[in-house]
């Protein structure tokens, strides 16, 4: 099997189309091309005359020694895949006490997936509910403003990313990535986030997803526990004998010497927790800042010209840099097509904002996170956990900023970059629900924050027209980008005081997504196995 590189396509190809560009390319007769399969798509629109797809090809030749001989330098032989989550040998493999997995977003349902095919029956438990329960209580948070702390956009089943519209981009190397994928396809994703450079699901269609996965978890011999939490863990000697759990008002212990936390970024009572039974945790840079929201037709045509509406390209998305002169730099971040900016609070009295697209991502704004790098000496102090202090402070000046119930303070682009309130908004309206307020974000944000923001839009406004227009709608504040805290662990991704604890994902400090956290859990969850092999 053949690899074809860097083909260059017209948004309208077609199998036909592109079979012919092939046997051209390589100078084939038809008899010679035996099958051909795209096994990645990205698009090409540095020129806004000429957008199209850039392709490669898996192609499997009668010749293909002859093919490789000509010279082409984008044609190379694929190499043998890599070994990924499920490929593992996990035979012979017996838990003496069910391991329990602390959380059910991404690196928690991996993690027990990889436990549950290894025949070692997991216990899978989440302090918020099912992914269709949990969808109602977000809606009640946008439509009312009523929150509950245990069920909302960071706690329950599918984790943060099953309300950031499942995008599935990452940067890590990792052999799990491609089974990753693999799995959501087999439980409903659709079949081009194996090709697609950035893949997505969307909110939508992720709720299927994840509840196909938390089936398979329970067929094969695991159990899903929803509104469950860990209280405490059960240590002695330096070792975990199983954790506290709490439901339905009453406490229960759990014995067990495999505990892998997969608790994400906003559990903050958790990690206060598991700080006052010893556990060495660090502080570490994160980002801060706010949601930046743009007509999607603008963005479009910025992004593609005359090809912006190409039903092959939906709509468009970016993603901007710009360094400052005092080292923390701007950034976007969970750029959201067609979506919407959505109440992402967990603790009462507080304001969040994050961004959500469906998988249509035909909504009227664009919108993504725009962030500000946050370094451990902006904390104000030394204690691990003071990165959390300031975030709950920012959101706190934002709930009173909003007027309360969950009301967000927005600004114009055109009065923040002027240093004035916004008395209204103009011909952008602000997506968030259960509303919006014009306001001043100087009153929520710290002034580093918003003087790196403004430097940040103008310069951005350099690399995508329009990025600066003066009605664009920023809402704040988006304070979880990651978490500001990472508990240690050694070598073998077990805890450094606690044998038997696993910190896993993003809540531990060691992913920034759905299939970093995803891959973290594969990997937590076969040190594990591997571990108890040696036992």
């Amino acid at each position: 099997m053949l690899r074809l590189t860097n083909l260059s396509v017209p948004l309208d190809y077609t199998e036909e189309s592109l079979r012919a560009l092939l046997l051209k390319k390589l100078r084939l007769s038809p008899d010679q091309l035996l099958s051909c399969r795209v096994s990645r798509r990205s698009v090409d629109a540095r020129s806004k005359q000429d957008v199209h797809f850039v392709l490669s090809i898996d192609l499997q030749l009668k010749d293909e020694q002859s093919a490789l001989q000509r010279g082409r330098n984008n044609l190379s032989r694929i190499p043998s895949p890599s070994n990924n989550c499920f490929e593992v040998c996990t035979t012979g493999c017996r838990f003496r006490a069910k391991p329990l997995i602390v959380g059910a977003g991404p690196a928690g349902l991996f993690a027990a997936l990889t436990l549950a095919r290894a025949g070692a029956n997991p216990v899978l438990i989440d302090r918020g509910k099912s992914v269709d329960a949990r969808m109602r209580d977000v809606a009640s948070l946008q439509e009312s403003g009523m929150l509950n702390p245990d069920s909302n956009v960071q706690f329950g089943e599918g984790g943060a990313g099953a309300f950031s519209d499942g995008k599935l981009t990452c940067g890590i190397k990792s052999p799990h990535v491609r089974g990753i994928l693999e799995t959501f396809v087999a439980h409903g994703a659709p079949e081009e986030i194996l090709i697609d450079q950035k893949p997505h699901i969307g909110t939508d269609r992720l709720k299927g997803v994840v509840s196909s996965i938390r089936n398979e978890i329970i067929r094969l011999g695991g159990t899903v526990l929803f509104e469950t939490r860990m209280e405490e863990l059960i240590l002695r000697g330096g070792h975990v004998e199983g954790a506290v759990l709490r439901h339905d008002g009453e406490r229960s212990e759990f014995l067990t010497d495999t505990i892998l936390l997969c608790i994400g970024h906003s559990a903050r009572d958790t990690v206060q927790t598991l700080f006052g039974q010893g556990l060495r945790m660090e502080q570490k840079p994160f980002a801060m800042g706010v949601r930046i929201e743009h007509p999607r037709a603008l963005i479009d045509r910025s992004q593609y010209g005359s090809f912006a509406g190409h039903p092959a390209l939906g709509a468009a998305s970016y993603k901007l840099i710009c360094h400052t002169p005092d080292g923390r730099g701007v950034y976007t971040f969970c750029m959201c097509p067609g979506g919407e900016v959505i109440a992402a609070a967990s603790q009462p009295g507080g304001v969040v904002t994050n961004g959500m697209s469906l998988h249509a991502r035909n909504g009227r704004n664009s919108n993504a996170a725009l962030l500000v790098g946050v370094r451990p000496e902006d904390f104000g102090d030394d204690h691990p956990l003071a990165g959390f202090i300031l975030q709950r402070g920012i959101e706190k000046a934002a709930f009173r900023a909003g007027g309360g119930s969950y009301i967000a303070p927005a600004q114009r682009v055109g009065d923040f970059l002027e240093d004035r309130a916004s008395a209204a908004f103009g011909e952008i309206l602000p997506s968030y629900q259960p509303g919006a307020v014009p306001a001043d974000l100087r009153a929520v944000l710290p002034a580093w924050i918003t003087d790196n923001l403004k430097k940040g839009i103008r310069a951005m406004n350099a690399q995508l027209a329009g990025f600066a227009h003066p009605d664009a709608v920023l809402t704040g504040p988006e304070t979880r980008s990651s978490s500001p805290v990472r508990i240690l662990r050694n070598a073998s991704g077990e805890s450094e005081d606690i044998r038997g604890l696993w910190p896993v994902g993003e809540g531990a400090g060691y992913a920034g997504g759905i299939v970093s956290a995803a891959a973290d859990g594969i990997t937590a969850a076969l040190k594990a196995i591997e571990k108890q092999r040696l036992l």
